[in-house]
């Protein structure tokens, strides 16, 4: 486990402390800040973002480590608080303009929509992390490597910039004075995540909000216009890989049908929403109307309580495969890795009331009852106590026994809700 890997897996308890002292006091405040699952989706694709950012590094890290190496226009010293301090800006001004872009791009927004898609902004919003960023995302950040600004001390910075973003997803926290005209603050930043036209596409900044003054994308909360949250092509799914892949698709979609062949280009590179005129007219989509309601599908408490609880066991798994990542093979963390993210896909499609959903979630807890015990072994475990492997057919095997029981639960709540 790296050194930023360490912290994330440190700062989790805390961001699950912070996220249930907001539940709290929105509680006390008579808000409805959170729903189960959504908060389950958006820590889920938090936790996929984990996951490929193992496999990601050579984009993320090592080909800026190559730019200092050998591109490098100053050899900066890495214990030089102004070089520290310079490189946090630096950074937080490339990831201005990465954001920004992220929204003015297609292809970079076939990536970032992923953060967008919550339909509430609450702390577990800031958890909900894309995927694939990493893909293209690095690029924005080579300045810093040319102006040579040690991987040691970008790796930090980059970190700070992130953790910092963690407390501004909240309604909980109001107006900030002169704070708000300085930093990235909760309400710039509930401004930023709106889908009102007022406030659609501004207030990119990560720590401060200054680089939006200076380039014309601020906007300022307006108490008489309340910020409506998600994307204007709502997501309407808790499958995370669909979360993922929605945007890519759609857009391969529309350049598939494009007949020109600068429009099958330009389609990737042309703002959101922007569609060939033979595609749309051919293709056609409604237009864009505020939302009234959210996507919530109706859910029986019991099932809600199994998801929560498999939901927390996968979580464990992820902090195991994040402990495990600086020294197994990549076979074995391919493998657990995949199996992590076919769990989250099937307790998105329980909460979705997918009926091939039952079969999937009834395979996936027998395998963890029957496959450990069978083995002796685990991932990153070669030789499993018998204890451990008995605990694992207990809870597992009392999972599968309890899904018929679930199951019939859920047909009643099902009816109930057709027949409202």
């Amino acid at each position: 486990m790296n050194t930023q890997e360490l912290i994330i897996t440190w700062a989790t308890p805390v961001f699950f402390l912070l996220i249930g002292i907001e539940l709290l006091v929105a509680k006390l405040r008579g808000r409805d800040a959170y729903a189960g699952n959504d908060a389950i989706n958006s820590i889920g694709l938090g936790a996929i973002s984990q996951l490929v950012a193992v496999f990601s590094k050579l984009l993320t890290i090592g080909i800026y480590a190559w730019c200092v190496e050998h591109l490098a226009l100053f050899a900066l010293p890495a214990d030089s608080v102004l070089v520290w301090v310079g490189a946090l800006l630096g950074y937080d001004f490339c990831y201005y303009w990465l954001h920004r872009k992220g929204h003015e791009t297609n292809i970079l927004w076939a990536a970032h929509v992923v953060h967008h898609q919550s339909e509430r902004y609450n702390l577990s919003t800031a958890l909900r992390q894309t995927g694939s960023g990493a893909l293209l995302g690095w690029i924005f950040y080579l300045p810093l490597a040319i102006l040579g600004v040690p991987v040691e001390v970008f790796v930090v910075v980059a970190l700070i910039d992130l953790l910092y973003q963690f407390w501004v997803h909240t309604e909980q926290i109001g107006r900030l004075g002169w704070f708000d005209r300085v930093f990235c603050s909760p309400s710039n930043h509930r401004a930023h995540h709106a889908v009102n036209d007022r406030y659609l596409d501004r207030n990119y900044g990560g720590i401060l909000i200054v680089w939006d003054r200076l380039f014309g994308s601020f906007v300022e909360e307006d108490d008489t216009d309340p910020p409506v949250y998600g994307t204007r092509s709502p997501l309407r799914s808790w499958n995370p890989l669909w979360a993922n892949a929605e945007v890519y698709w759609r857009t391969a979609q529309d350049a598939w049908h494009a007949r020109r062949w600068r429009d099958k280009l330009r389609v990737w590179i042309k703002p959101p929403g922007w569609r060939p005129a033979d595609v749309a007219a051919r293709f056609p989509k409604p237009a864009f109307a505020m939302p009234d309601t959210r996507y919530d599908p109706p859910l029986a408490a019991p099932l809600k309580l199994y998801v929560l609880v498999q939901f927390a066991v996968l979580l464990g798994m992820v902090t195991q495969f994040l402990g495990l990542a600086g020294h197994a093979g990549l076979p074995e963390l391919l493998l657990y890795a995949a199996w992590q993210v076919f769990g989250l896909c099937v307790l998105g499609a329980l909460m979705e009331g997918r009926h091939w959903a039952w079969w999937a979630e009834g395979l996936r807890v027998l395998a963890m009852a029957a496959l450990p015990f069978a083995a002796g072994r685990w991932f990153g475990v070669a030789h499993l106590d018998v204890r451990v492997a008995l605990a694992f057919a207990l809870v597992f095997g009392a999972s599968a026994l309890a899904l018929p029981w679930l199951h019939a639960g859920t047909r009643v709540v099902h009816r109930g809700a057709a027949r409202a």
